[in-house]
């Protein structure tokens, strides 16, 4: 069978780091109120010169060079974001052209599923021949759209940006190396539980982040458990059989709760919300590179992806290295 297997990860982070004290500083709020309600205590936050696609376009040369793979090879990009740099083109052909790749480059936007989404849409692509090498990237620069005086939101957010190298592979072992199962789900009755107040079409501008927390948690931890056990049960894997969970970083709580309803001890979930904080599409790959790159993630191992975000969307996927 033809699988689409990892081959490379890089990350990409802005320069500048702002801490709970600094917000605090600013805003109705403390240190000790966004660690206990979040487990965040700091975050990147994009300077000038600092956008999407530059976060894309350093955190995909690192994938390259982590892959040794050169970037002629490349010919499909996929780059999850909710925050392009243009309405458009794609954010995904300023990295095509800046990189000197061929073939493919689009965006997709599932928010802080957008990486679960681009991964779904790679796999799919490079195990029906319709490109051989892909770059799928998760990049955003969420300080662009928050309100920075609604302390209940600003505080959760950070930039940055993640990518994966995924080449087709001829596979025999049914439990060998590539993606072996994505689920994806969206449902639109809840859309208003999490958006932004803006659009080309709607108010003709970019408009702020809107949430209401604790509506999306509670969905959260429901739909995420139940995703995680649809892969499962499709490719007859148990939780135990799980090396490492890779979620998306938008608060500890959220993490802690569906590591319990799937019976996971919190070891097995790679955490970086405390210092990246939410950082949407570019969670997922942003914690894995940071766990592959510290040496917990090893070849071999069984890797659960999953995700949440606005929409209501969210995915998960199964991936052994």
């Amino acid at each position: 069978m033809i699988r689409s297997v990892f081959r490379g990860v890089g990350h990409a982070l802005p320069r500048r780091v702002v801490s709970n004290d600094e917000l605090a500083a600013q805003l109705d709020t403390s240190d000790e109120w966004i660690r206990e309600r979040t487990g965040i205590t700091q975050r990147y936050i994009a300077g000038e010169g600092e956008t999407t696609g530059t976060l894309a376009i350093a955190a995909a040369r690192a994938a390259l060079a982590d892959a040794g793979i050169d970037a002629a090879a490349v010919d499909l990009i996929v780059l999850a974001t909710a925050t392009p740099d243009q309405t458009f083109p794609a954010t995904a052909t300023l990295v095509q052209h800046e990189l000197g790749c061929a073939g493919a480059a689009f965006d997709v936007a599932a928010v802080c599923s957008g990486f679960l989404y681009a991964l779904g849409t790679a796999d799919a692509m490079l195990r029906t021949g319709m490109a051989t090498t892909a770059l799928v990237i998760g990049a955003e620069t969420f300080s662009r759209i928050l309100d920075w005086e609604d302390r209940t939101t600003c505080v959760l957010f950070g930039d940055g940006a993640g990518a994966f190298v995924m080449q087709a592979q001829e596979v025999a072992d049914p439990d060998g190396p590539g993606v072996l199962a994505t689920r994806l789900h969206a449902d639109g009755q809840h859309r208003g539980l999490l958006h932004v107040d803006g659009g080309p079409s709607t108010t003709g501008t970019v408009g702020k982040l809107r949430m209401k927390g604790r509506e999306v948690f509670r969905h959260a931890v429901v739909n995420l458990a139940e995703v995680l056990a649809e892969v499962l049960a499709e490719t007859g894997h148990q939780p135990a059989d799980i090396d490492w969970v890779v979620p998306h970083q938008a608060n500890f709580r959220i993490l802690d709760a569906t590591a319990r309803k799937l019976g996971l001890p919190m070891e097995r979930m790679v955490v970086t919300v405390d210092r990246h904080a939410n950082t949407s599409a570019a969670s997922v790959p942003l914690a894995f590179a940071v766990a592959r790159q510290d040496g917990r993630i090893k070849d071999g191992d069984l890797v659960m992806l999953e995700a949440m975000g606005g929409g209501f969307t969210w995915g998960a996927s199964l991936l052994r290295l």
